[in-house]
């Protein structure tokens, strides 16, 4: 008999799940991209059973994480801090990862993991600076579409410093340099610099060991994982599942769960 399990994500900003069989395959998953508060997370569970050709009883078990885990009472079996999820996620896809850099829509997290479990954390301040919040605000600011910055950024030939961390301040920066006629993806580059150096600051805070994975939809922008490289000084590992890697790791915990 198999053992269907299922993780559900729910983010600030987007309600992510995965289907796991045998703890092992995937073999569904979705994304809502809207998040905790909204008909996301309810939306994400009828997309992934849908893709999976399944239905809610099927499921052995059902766990939930992410900063509104705990609005799906009745949805899910249980819950559970999204640090253990992104820990247990990341280490089912890359066995040896040490440190993983999680950047969601409102928060950064750095996890130091040994033995494929959760050892250590830091977290930022309750500030959007250096989340993809940020970035939302700035692709907003320069009017380009936010999934355009990592390859915008490639095309910078001069250097911009972008020195606030703060995201008001950092705006009005952006509009200054856009003022002067400074080239945009010349600015798209100094915020990747300037997101890079404040998710290194509280990398040292936690210190950092390879194998080095970065999870969250952040780390789909190439120009952010290339900036936080060259300031730490490690290669980062990214997945193709990066946004899906707390629902990931939440099936992960499901399926202990089940075969108890």
């Amino acid at each position: 008999m198999s053992i269907y399990t299922m993780g559900i994500d729910v983010g600030s900003t987007a309600s992510k799940c995965v289907i796991l069989k045998d703890g092992k395959h995937i073999i569904a998953k979705s994304l809502v991209s809207v998040g905790t508060g909204t008909s996301g997370p309810s939306r994400a569970i009828a997309e992934v059973l849908e893709n999976a050709d399944m239905v809610r009883e099927e499921m052995d078990f059902v766990l939930a994480t992410g900063y509104g885990r705990n609005s799906l009472e009745g949805l899910a079996d249980m819950q559970m801090s999204e640090l253990s999820c992104h820990a247990k996620g990341a280490s089912f896809l890359f066995p040896n990862v040490r440190t993983v850099i999680d950047i969601g829509g409102q928060d950064v997290k750095v996890i130091e993991i040994e033995n494929g479990m959760m050892k250590n954390f830091v977290m930022n301040d309750k500030c959007a600076a250096g989340t993809g919040r940020f970035l939302d605000v700035m692709a907003r600011v320069l009017e380009v579409r936010v999934e355009d910055l990592g390859m915008l950024g490639d095309e910078s030939t001069k250097e911009v410093g972008i020195s606030s961390t703060c995201t008001v301040f950092a705006e009005s920066e952006v509009i200054s340099q856009l003022a002067v006629g400074t080239d945009k993806r010349d600015i798209i580059n100094g915020i990747h610099k300037s997101v890079a150096a404040r998710v290194v600051g509280l990398c040292h805070r936690v210190g950092v060991r390879d194998q080095v994975v970065m999870t969250g939809g952040v780390a789909q922008n190439h120009g952010i994982v290339k900036a936080l490289a060259s300031q730490l000084q490690h290669e980062i590992h990214t997945s193709p599942l990066t946004q899906y890697n707390g629902a990931l790791g939440a099936a992960l915990f499901a399926f202990q769960k089940a075969n108890k």
